[in-house]
């Protein structure tokens, strides 16, 4: 019995165990999306988001619910993203001697963090610490919530510079 929890705790960690798998977690943090809301956000083909949202599920690491034809995802305990964010500091821990500006962003004070802006391609509400992106242009910071955001405002940044007031910049 005692060597069978190490045996489920290593399933788990190996569900989650993958760039992609993770980033899906983080999108799901705050919020319940559908399949497609996801595709685009990480710039998946639909077929190998299918295979990463299985291991999720087959893991118990979301949860689904079906709307018509839709089928929503979303984060089965919240203990995920709390097991997420200590994961985080524990890397930012580790890497803030090397000098990176996203570190920094990365390891301000909750209370700094409160003004939050808007991943300018999906409008996902994030602060530095929830961002999985981010990118200084021409004295803006951008914070982007998954690969996919980052790689479409990279391939057309004009189209989503800010035009509009926002909710906080952390320059």
């Amino acid at each position: 019995m005692y060597s069978q929890v190490f045996i489920l705790h290593a399933k788990l960690l190996k569900a989650l165990s993958n760039p992609k798998r993770l980033e899906i977690l983080q999108l799901l943090r705050d919020q319940e999306l559908t399949v497609t809301e996801i595709q685009e956000m990480l710039s998946l083909s639909q077929g190998n988001l299918s295979q990463h949202l299985q291991v999720l599920r087959g893991a118990k690491v979301v949860k689904t619910k079906r709307n018509g034809k839709q089928i929503h995802y979303s984060v089965s305990h919240k203990n995920f993203i709390k097991a997420s964010d200590l994961m985080r500091e524990i890397l930012i821990e580790q890497h803030k001697s090397k000098n990176d500006p996203l570190m920094r962003d990365l390891t301000r004070k909750m209370t700094d963090l409160v003004p939050l802006t808007l991943d300018p391609v999906c409008k996902m509400r994030l602060s530095p610490k929830t961002a999985s992106f981010a990118l200084n242009l021409n004295g803006n910071s951008y914070y982007f919530c998954a690969s996919g955001c980052f790689e479409t405002f990279n391939r057309n940044p004009i189209k989503y510079q800010r035009k509009e007031i926002n909710y906080g910049t952390f320059n």
